[in-house]
């Protein structure tokens, strides 16, 4: 056993492989840039997509559905043989990731171990198990947890450090601020600091590495998101994680970085070759909050005119489609717990807006409202992404929505400090019971000009 090592490879976010006796098993395969329609990966790459149309992997293994990191596009350059492993409680994306091919699709159940030559891969809990979980990885005698982009509560925490100890842990290293910039001028400044819980848990863990893992994206070039949505530096990641666990070593992986970890060392390994870093790479992330935030008129100036038909889908939405929606999903808030007036304001390329007021009922009723109450509630969204939503699998994340950026009378204000924020009503008619819209979308488009049958290597 003194010889057995282990090479671990970045991908790109949460994406690793992980080398043994031969043996290669990856985990969160995205070969996408940008990713999940506007994530840029940080530092940039490309990647050879001939080369990994050339790679086969003895298992793949998908933490959880979201589009950062289960992508049929870049499952698509994978051999059908494939085995895939997935955790996601949602038929749905088994028959889709079957429907482009793929002959042995596995759901993973947690703590039930899988064994691949030799590997064993457990799913653990993570604090939401309705979508997500994390990777216990062992072999040649090592332990490696993969955390993904998790919490985790005290009931795993006690069950991980049960099963220690741990000899590297790849750790989602950024508190990304998705949530106050759809609502910039209502926003606290982020912390100061890494959150204790990460460092408390950190240290019961007691590993050899921390790995800052998950995030390694930016927004589009110009996009104030880059400025606001990350907070914590790989720098400030390593001071901190460092002053807490004194005997660890942090170590960053960038994209297409291996490392060979034995028993007592740690080394560099020769990179893969089909992820190909592009410029500068010694990069990191600067915050600097929430000042200086643009209007939805200048961003929606950033974004192609839509097509006339592309135009009338979102009118339709708006006049129609929106009231329908509404009505049928689960409106159970406390602040819409009475009427409250919402007003929806489109911006199109040009900046100009179309605005439209809705008088919401409790229980789920919407109508149109042309009266003078006051508003209580305000959206703002640029009109193509308000279509790519609909039509293209958005998420929220790159959505540029803006949410009651107004002031209202004091009387609603005082009770705008009891909301949330996601029970924003377009939030709510766009995302509540989309399962999978981004897969699908990806899955139309690849059966449309898939040249070759769906159950066989491209």
């Amino acid at each position: 056993m003194s010889n057995a090592a282990l090479t671990v490879s970045r991908i790109l976010h949460a994406g690793y492989l992980f080398e043994c006796d031969g043996t290669r098993i990856a985990f969160d395969t995205i070969f996408e840039n940008p990713f999940s329609r506007n994530c840029h990966a940080f530092p940039d790459v490309r990647f050879d997509e001939d080369q990994i149309r050339r790679q086969r992997f003895d298992a793949v293994f998908i933490s959880h559905f979201h589009d950062d990191h289960c992508s049929l596009e870049s499952l698509d350059l994978l051999d059908r043989a494939t085995p895939l492993h997935i955790y996601c409680i949602f038929d749905e994306l088994f028959d889709m990731v079957r429907q482009l091919g793929f002959t042995s699709v596995h759901p993973l159940r947690l703590n039930v171990p899988v064994a691949v030559g030799p590997f064993v891969v457990v799913p653990r809990e993570a604090m939401d198990a309705d979508v997500d979980s994390m990777f216990q990885v062992k072999a040649a005698g090592l332990n490696v947890l993969n955390v993904v982009d998790s919490w985790i509560d005290d009931t795993t925490l006690a069950q991980l450090v049960r099963e220690g100890p741990w000899d590297m842990v790849l750790w989602p290293f950024q508190t990304m601020r998705e949530i106050e910039v759809l609502a910039p001028s209502r926003a606290v400044p982020a912390p100061p600091s890494l959150p204790q819980e990460w460092i408390d848990q950190l240290r019961a863990l007691d590993p050899r590495y921390v790995v800052p893992s998950s995030c390694q994206f930016l927004q589009e070039p110009w996009s104030w998101y880059n400025r606001a949505f990350f907070p914590i530096s790989y720098a400030r990641f390593a001071r901190e994680v460092s002053a807490a666990l004194p005997t660890a070593q942090v170590v960053r992986l960038d994209p297409s970085v291996s490392v060979l970890m034995d028993a007592t060392s740690l080394r560099p390994a020769p990179p893969l070759s089909w992820v190909i870093p592009v410029g500068e790479q010694d990069v990191d992330y600067a915050y600097e909050g929430l000042a200086g935030v643009p209007d939805t008129a200048d961003i929606a100036r950033r974004f192609a005119p839509l097509t006339e038909l592309q135009h009338a889908r979102i009118m339709d939405y708006c006049r129609a489609g929106l009231l329908e929606k509404y009505g049928a999903v689960d409106a159970s808030s406390d602040y819409f717990d009475r009427p409250r007036i919402w007003q929806l304001s489109i911006y199109d390329h040009a900046g100009q807006v179309t605005r439209f007021r809705y008088r919401l009922e409790p229980g789920g009723a919407a109508h149109p409202d042309d009266g003078s109450a006051p508003l209580g509630w305000t959206t703002d969204i640029p009109a193509a992404k308000l279509y790519a939503a609909l039509e293209l699998g958005e998420s929220l994340t790159s959505m540029y929505m803006r949410i009651n950026d107004t002031v209202f009378d004091a009387a609603i204000e005082r009770e705008l400090t009891h909301a949330e924020v996601v029970d924003d009503p377009l939030i709510r008619c766009l995302f509540s019971d989309a399962f999978g819209a981004y897969q699908a979308a990806q899955l139309h488009r690849l059966l449309a000009r898939a040249p070759w049958p769906m159950n066989s290597h491209p």
